[in-house]
């Protein structure tokens, strides 16, 4: 159990700036220290009812990669765009699963009814993701109860909170146990994640340098394609940002594969979409055809996935010499964890977040971040590192490794510092918001959805292809 609301960790007021988490950001990317003053932050915290700093995490990652596109255009045609992030406009964009309407209608909810927090026998909390149904039915074979939030609360009482976890964990699910800051410092996984940097970009292979031509549409990522093997948020977040600085980005999802619906019409904006099932042979010739003439390959399967399908970073250096290749797993790269299934909502709640929350607010239970901040931030750095890495595949050649993590987001997250009194902030809602909202048609009726907040002076960001159902497309640029 957390400590009382009096012993919180020092409510002493934010100690990061928006500045200054953007200038530790940019040294993360290794871009040129010059380039940060073409960027102007607007906007004061507390952007949403938290302690955490979550406006600055939204305004510094989204500025990162609004100027990182910009790096690409100056080094494409010479131009120096400024850039611009609103703190409102980025922490809404933050949630813009929450915002969006598709013919002025809330999208369905995307829980899962079971989804959530229980209690378990030993009085502890436990977190159960149950969005994919795999996940859902493997976590009540283990249970051996019906389908039922009461039911799932009674065969919980039965199990030791970080048994359970571990259990689980064994059995391919998503579930973790609640554990405060304290706890989640001195968990092998959280030490592993302490000693790790925010991400990496690495040099995997050589190829020579491969500047962007000028191209007609004249946006910074013009021409560059884009495959994007992720799901849920933070990777289609990452592929969505680089649509919107004009990418060709192919969405490619296996038929088999499960979706949550209302993310794919969310973070669909400006992608086409294609299947392929990989555990085919023409699947995967298919896959490595479309990777000749990539740029960029964003994947956010599990550890291990996505290499046992013979499609890994150095598998896909080799057939692709040039490419740069994004990552992201849930509990970092190094420890224990580092090949454990993992979500947002997870994350949080291993590392310490949602006590720490609930310790701020005077509430007895768990209480979540306000937004899906680790998700977001994450695919936010991803673009970031990936149009990094490509300004260095354009001078210096070879190909790249971009890798991010849900934890270690919210690890820099957690050395913002906290806000006092932060959690009493406004929490803004669909009627305040229209001025950042846009509508256009779309593969599911009219979308009414945020606009990008990391502006560029001379090329405005913008989505040219509408959200569709998975596996419209054809499989070929």
């Amino acid at each position: 159990m957390p400590s009382p609301v009096a012993d919180v960790v020092d409510p002493s007021m934010q100690t990061v700036s928006p500045t200054d988490a953007l200038s530790q950001l940019w040294t993360v990317l290794g871009q040129p220290a010059d380039v940060l003053s073409r960027a102007t932050l607007a906007g004061t915290e507390p952007a949403l009812p938290s302690s955490f700093a979550v406006g600055t995490l939204a305004q510094s990652t989204i500025a990162a990669a609004a100027l990182a596109a910009a790096q690409v255009d100056t080094l494409r045609s010479g131009r120096q765009q400024t850039v611009s992030v609103d703190m409102q406009h980025a922490t809404l964009e933050f949630r813009s699963e929450r915002y969006f309407r598709v013919d002025g209608q809330l999208p369905p909810e995307p829980w899962d009814k079971i989804a959530g927090l229980y209690r378990c026998g030993d009085g502890r909390w436990v977190r159960l993701h149950t969005n994919f149904a795999h996940h859902r039915d493997g976590v009540l074979k283990l249970l051996g109860c019906a389908y039922d939030r009461a039911a799932v609360a009674a065969a919980l009482n039965q199990w030791n909170t970080e048994a359970f976890e571990e259990a689980a964990a064994q059995a391919g699910m998503v579930v973790t146990a609640a554990r405060t800051f304290e706890e989640w410092d001195a968990h092998p996984q959280g030490i592993a994640v302490a000693s790790q940097p925010l991400m990496t970009i690495e040099r995997i292979g050589d190829a020579p340098p491969q500047p962007l031509a000028a191209h007609a549409d004249g946006r910074p990522l013009s021409g560059v394609r884009v495959l994007d093997l992720t799901r849920v948020i933070a990777g289609p977040v990452c592929g969505r940002t680089l649509a919107a600085h004009g990418a060709d980005v192919l969405l490619v999802t296996g038929p088999h594969l499960p979706a949550i619906p209302p993310l794919v019409i969310d973070t669909g904006r400006g992608k086409r979409s294609a299947q392929l099932d990989l555990r085919d042979a023409a699947g995967a010739a298919q896959l490595r055809t479309l990777l000749r003439d990539a740029d960029i390959f964003v994947q956010g399967y599990r550890p291990g996935g996505v290499a046992a399908l013979q499609f890994g970073p150095e598998q896909v250096a080799a057939l692709r010499p040039g490419i740069v290749y994004v990552s992201l797993c849930a509990y970092g790269y190094e420890g224990p964890w580092a090949n454990r299934r993992g979500f947002d909502s997870l994350v949080q709640t291993a590392s310490g977040f949602n006590w720490a929350e609930a310790q701020a607010a005077g509430e007895a239970k768990p209480r979540p971040l306000p937004a899906q901040a680790l998700d977001h931030g994450a695919g936010y750095l991803m673009a970031a590192g990936a149009m990094t890495a490509l300004a260095r595949r354009m001078t210096e050649g070879g190909s790249w490794h971009v890798r991010v993590s849900l934890a270690q987001t919210a690890h820099w997250l957690r050395s913002f510092g906290r806000m006092a009194n932060g959690v009493d902030a406004a929490d803004p809602r669909y009627e305040e918001i229209g001025a950042y909202l846009e509508t256009s048609p779309s593969g599911f009726g009219a979308l009414t959805a945020l606009r990008h907040a990391g502006q560029l002076s001379d090329t405005p960001p913008h989505w040219t292809l509408p959200s569709v159902p998975l596996g419209t497309h054809p499989a070929r640029w």
